[in-house]
C-alpha cells in the first residue's frame, strides 16, 4: 500500500478525495434537509389532510419505498431534468442547464422525504393526545400548534429514526456516481483507475465514510440527549 498516493498535493490524490467528500456532504445535507421539509408536510398531510391528500401521499411513500433507490435516482435524475426542460419549452422559455448538485439534492430529498414522512407520522402519533387537545383548547391555530407543541413534543420519538435516515443519506450520495456526479465514490474510482492502487483508495474512501459516521453519531447523541431532557425515564 503506497500511502504517498494519499498526499494532499499532486501527485497525491488526497486533496481530490477530500473535495469529493465535501461534495458528498453537500449532497447529503441538502437532500436530508429537503427530505425533512417534505416529511413534515407529508406527515401533517397524512394525519390531518383530506382523503385525496392522504391517498396521494400514500401513493408517494409506497412507490418510493418500493422501488430500489438506484432506479429512483436514475429515473428522477434524467426524467426529472427532461420534464423541467419540457415545461420550460411549453412556457416559451429557454431550456435550463440544471446543475448536478441541485439535481442530486432534489433526488435524495425526494427519496428521503418518503421515509421522513413515515418516521415523523409515527412520532406525531406517539405524542399524548392530551397535549394536542390542550393546545386547541387554548385557541392555538393549527400552524401554531404544530410549531409550539407538535414539533417539540415529537422530537424525542423522531430523533432515532431521523438519525438513521441521515446516515442513509450520506451513503446514498455514492449512488450518484452512476450519473457522473463527482462525489467521493466517483473520484475514488477515478483515482484507483488512474493509479491501479484499488485497495489503497477504496480503503481510504471507506475510512472517510466511517469518520463521517462516527462524527455523526456523536452529534446525534448530543441532539438526542437534549431532546429527551425533562422526560421521565421508565424504570
Amino acid at each position: 500500500m503506497d500511502l504517498s498516493l494519499l498526499a494532499l498535493s499532486p501527485p497525491g490524490w488526497g486533496g481530490v478525495l477530500l473535495a469529493g467528500l465535501f461534495s458528498s456532504l453537500q449532497l447529503a445535507v441538502g437532500g436530508y434537509l429537503l427530505g425533512l421539509v417534505i416529511g413534515v408536510g407529508g406527515a401533517s398531510g397524512k394525519l390531518y389532510g383530506g382523503p385525496i391528500v392522504r391517498d396521494l401521499l400514500e401513493v408517494y411513500t409506497t412507490l418510493v419505498r418500493a422501488i430500489p433507490e438506484l432506479v429512483l435516482i436514475l429515473l428522477l435524475y434524467y426524467a426529472g431534468t427532461d420534464l423541467v426542460n419540457q415545461l420550460m419549452h411549453l412556457l416559451g422559455l429557454p431550456s435550463m442547464d440544471i446543475s448536478g448538485l441541485a439535481t442530486g439534492i432534489f433526488v435524495i430529498g425526494v427519496v428521503q422525504g418518503a421515509y421522513s414522512t413515515e418516521v415523523l407520522r409515527g412520532a406525531i402519533k406517539a405524542i399524548p393526545a392530551g397535549e394536542i387537545e390542550a393546545a386547541r383548547a387554548y385557541g392555538m391555530s393549527p400552524f401554531l400548534t404544530l410549531r409550539r407543541v407538535t414539533l417539540p413534543a415529537m422530537l424525542p420519538y423522531a430523533v432515532p429514526g431521523l438519525s438513521n435516515l441521515w446516515l442513509i443519506a450520506t451513503k446514498d450520495t455514492a449512488l450518484l456516481a452512476v450519473v457522473g456526479f463527482s462525489e467521493l465514490t466517483l473520484v475514488t474510482r477515478q483515482a484507483a483507475g488512474s493509479t491501479k492502487h484499488y485497495m489503497t483508495f477504496f480503503l481510504a474512501a471507506g475510512a472517510l465514510y466511517l469518520a463521517v459516521t462516527l462524527v455523526s453519531n456523536v452529534i446525534i447523541g448530543m441532539i438526542e440527549k437534549r431532546a429527551r431532557r425533562g422526560m421521565v425515564r421508565e424504570a
